[in-house]
């Protein structure tokens, strides 16, 4: 059967500097780069059972303000989101301008420190009403 065949992947984000990149995302999700699937322009974060989790790729182009495709990470309570937040703040995510938020989010928009967004999302309020 051919659709036994293709499967999802992990997630791919574009920066312009892989070491940053790898060590922002590595500390924020607790994963570490793989010295084996990596290269001069990729590096693979691995979880700790070795499972390929995210690619990061050298790109040219610049960041979407608002991309169509970007990555939610996930917690539990609204007190771990604030944690979290403070966390990936301090590791060098910054707020961006973001006009587009319903009126009780249950996700604060972050950007990596080469533009990228991404949400931080309260599972305990999800889904966002809007």
């Amino acid at each position: 059967m051919l659709a036994d065949m293709l499967r999802l992947g992990f997630p791919v984000v574009g920066v312009t500097d892989l070491d940053r990149a790898a060590g922002f995302w590595s500390s924020a999700l607790h994963l570490r780069v793989s010295d084996e699937w990596s290269s001069p322009g990729w590096r693979t974060l691995t979880a700790p059972d070795g499972a390929r989790t995210l690619g990061l790729m050298r790109s040219a182009s610049p960041p979407q303000a608002k991309p169509r495709i970007h990555l939610d990470l996930l917690v539990d309570t609204t007190d771990e989101q604030v944690a979290e937040v403070a966390r990936l703040l301090e590791l060098g995510a910054t707020r961006p301008d973001w006009d587009d938020y319903p009126a009780d989010p249950d996700f604060v928009v972050l950007a990596d420190p080469d533009g990228n967004v991404f949400c931080v999302v309260d599972l305990s309020r999800a889904p966002s009403s809007g």
